[in-house]
């Protein structure tokens, strides 16, 4: 204890790693109060008693998962990050199918200003479009919950939740220019995490009222604890694949002939397919429930593709294997990892230079990314059935804790790398400082 501590002692010493996480904290608060500031024309008493019974399940809680509850309340905030996501899911499936895009995204620095331009346009008109179907399905889900219904109520809420989302997306970007993390994970995580105290006080006041035994709240914590380490070993889990450098002798000098290795990380994508798979699933879910809600034929339909549904889960994993692929090939290219390590000297023992060290690449990812899209898609629905069966008073989404979780890790992976730079032990380690602070 006293170690950790002493790492998190370490943390404060460094006065840029003070600013940025203070920085970063101040972006979380502003983002929470604006989850908590109303839209205007909307009726607040009937919203509560509507948003307890809708809220219940279905689409509209999956939704509000990445909203950090700013969906149930209405908030201006209601979009959140979801438009950005969806605009950069967009725009990296551009880069790989259309050749225009591809070149930009070849061209360096330029050409990533151009494309994340062009996202952002994309995501505004994605938060445009989902703000007018949103004022729609609050029109039409119950009577009294909009003060003045019609056009001007529509125009207004589009004006307030599409600024809403732009803001949100440029806090993220502020997160990742002058704070610590990856803002727009940070933004999802702080939602997330908002919640988990009124979980837990909801287990506690279930307890204490008789309504579940005192077995089955231990059984629930130890579930869930049991999630997270599951979680936390998998996400450091890799296959690190032996290089190795010949020697070169240049004037008197001899250079090389050291090994190291490459680590292939069991889960390369980290949350972003889970992220991504939230996306794309809630956009048209979006579209259809605010479109074809009212059609009795359709009903049934969409009862199928609602969140909790077989075929919900179904699609929801299919979409994070997929995901999962997509993304570590953007990571990893095979043949110019393999051409890169041949221009240094390095080879794998046992493995010819050039083709055959990319063909070894390329089966070696196949090999690794399998399970880890396996054990993220298991984990992104498991909870969810797991506490069903035991009739827990809570309900915790498995894609929820994967990305709390992968989020914190992640961010005190950069945390590690910051304080080693600095000539720190690291954050996740136990020790002193060294250099001039030595002892």
């Amino acid at each position: 204890m006293s170690g950790l501590l002493g790492s998190l002692a370490n943390i404060f010493r460094v006065s840029d790693l003070r600013r940025r996480i203070g920085f970063t904290l101040s972006i979380l608060a502003v983002y929470r109060l604006g989850s908590h500031v109303p839209l205007p024309g909307v009726n607040s008493v009937v919203l509560r008693d509507f948003m307890d019974s809708a809220m219940s399940g279905g689409f509209l809680k999956y939704l509000d998962l990445f909203s950090g509850g700013a969906l149930k309340r209405v908030a201006i905030l209601s979009l959140g990050i979801m438009p950005y996501i969806s605009a950069s899911i967009m725009m990296q499936l551009l880069t790989v199918i259309v050749p225009t895009f591809e070149a930009l995204a070849k061209e360096g620095d330029y050409g990533r200003k151009i494309i994340n331009q062009y996202t952002r346009y994309l995501a505004l008109g994605l938060s445009v479009m989902q703000g007018l179907v949103f004022s729609t399905v609050l029109e039409r889900a119950q009577d009294g919950l909009i003060l003045c219904p019609g056009w001007g109520f529509r125009l207004t809420t589009v004006l307030f939740l599409s600024v809403g989302s732009l803001f949100v997306m440029w806090l993220g970007e502020q997160i990742n220019q002058y704070g610590i993390g990856q803002g727009s994970s940070l933004l999802i995580f702080a939602g997330i995490v908002a919640a988990y105290p009124g979980q837990v006080l909801k287990v506690w006041g279930s307890v204490n009222a008789g309504q579940i035994d005192p077995l089955l709240a231990g059984g629930i914590l130890a579930f869930v604890l049991a999630l997270i380490s599951c979680i936390v070993f998998l996400e450091r889990g890799e296959r690190r694949v032996t290089i190795q450098y010949a020697k070169r002798v240049i004037g008197q000098k001899v250079y090389g002939g050291v090994s190291s290795y490459i680590p292939f990380k069991l889960n390369s994508a980290n949350v972003v397919p889970v992220i991504f798979a939230g996306a794309m699933l809630g956009m048209p879910m979006m579209l259809l429930k605010g479109l074809f809600s009212r059609f009795e034929m359709l009903k049934g339909a969409l009862d199928w593709i609602d969140y909790g549904a077989p075929l919900h889960t179904l699609i929801t994993v299919a979409l994070i294997i997929f995901f999962s692929f997509f993304y570590t090939s953007m990571i990893f290219n095979p043949v110019e990892l393999a051409d890169n390590l041949r221009k240094s000297g390095g080879f794998i023992p046992g493995v010819r230079p050039g083709r055959k060290t990319a063909e070894f690449f390329e089966y070696l990812l196949m090999r690794v990314s399998l399970p880890g899209a396996i054990y993220l898609a298991a984990l992104a629905v498991m909870p969810d059935v797991v506490l069903r069966a035991l009739s827990s008073p809570i309900s915790l989404s498995g894609i929820s804790l994967l990305i709390a979780v992968g989020v914190a890790l992640d961010t005190s992976s950069q945390l590690e790398a910051a304080l080693i730079e600095r000539r720190y032990d690291g954050f996740l380690s136990s020790g002193r400082m060294k250099g001039r602070y030595a002892r």
